[in-house]
């Protein structure tokens, strides 16, 4: 079975839709990290659209923030004026969708899945190797796949030490030569790696291998309808950078 591995589409219904096309015919289902919402312009097309598909969902820190669960005082204005904005406009079906998302979930015995991280599946951002290490001891399986930091990246641990692995794109990575592992495939609506195409993976349970992927999607289609609803101009222009 290939599943093909979102995170952070963020509202960007572009960026989901060039993924999708580019991943056509490829996959079998979806796992998907969190933070469907949020930041974009198109919330209850993009609950729509994966509604529609065959998933395993998370829920995340904006997700839970346009619900009301999640307190946005410790958002930054921009986000914050987002949530705002997306809460006025969400409808009843695609609140119900995203509320009936967990934040984490084991799927299977080799695979866990958090939207953040093992310890804090809403909020911990891991960017690190001291972070990563310490999540090592929150999850029994071989490996868990994070979104949340919007940054395509490996943590492997090997001998007790823990080592980061940036992604070669295209090309297929044995899973099985490798030590525990915590994966994030990046963020489809909003990347934050300086590369502003639309980030994702595929993972094939049946040879264990992963494979990071980008595709180029139009930006400023989605900056255009950003822009048509007055959300922060710094949103818009950072989807330009990828930062």
């Amino acid at each position: 079975m290939r599943i093909l591995v979102l995170s952070d589409i963020h509202a960007n219904l572009e960026a989901f839709q060039a993924v999708l096309a580019d991943a056509a015919g490829d996959w079998d289902k979806i796992w998907f990290l969190g933070d469907l919402v949020g930041y974009g312009p198109d919330p209850n097309e993009c609950t729509e659209l994966l509604g529609s598909l065959d998933h395993i969902g998370l829920s995340g820190n904006h997700d839970w923030a346009i619900l009301g669960k999640l307190d946005i005082e410790s958002f930054n204005d921009h986000a914050k004026s987002a949530v705002l904005w997306a809460r006025g406009i969400l409808k009843d079906d695609a609140r119900e969708f995203i509320d009936s998302l967990p934040p984490a979930i084991v799927p299977d015995r080799t695979f866990s899945l958090a939207h953040a991280s093992p310890r804090q599946p809403v909020w911990e951002y891991i960017l690190d190797r001291d972070t990563a290490a310490i999540n090592f001891h929150h999850f029994l399986t071989p490996y868990c796949l994070v979104g949340h930091t919007h940054v395509p990246i490996i943590f492997e641990l090997t001998d007790n030490k823990t080592f980061i692995t940036y992604p070669e794109y295209n090309t297929e990575v044995n899973l099985n030569g490798m030590g525990r592992s915590i994966i994030n495939p990046g963020s489809v609506g909003q990347p934050r790696d300086s590369d502003p195409r639309a980030a994702y993976a595929f993972l094939d349970l049946d040879k264990m291998t992963w494979e990071f992927k980008r595709v180029t999607y139009d930006v400023e289609v989605t900056q255009r309808r950003m822009a048509e609803h007055g959300l922060s101009d710094r949103l818009i222009t950072r989807l330009t950078y990828g930062w």
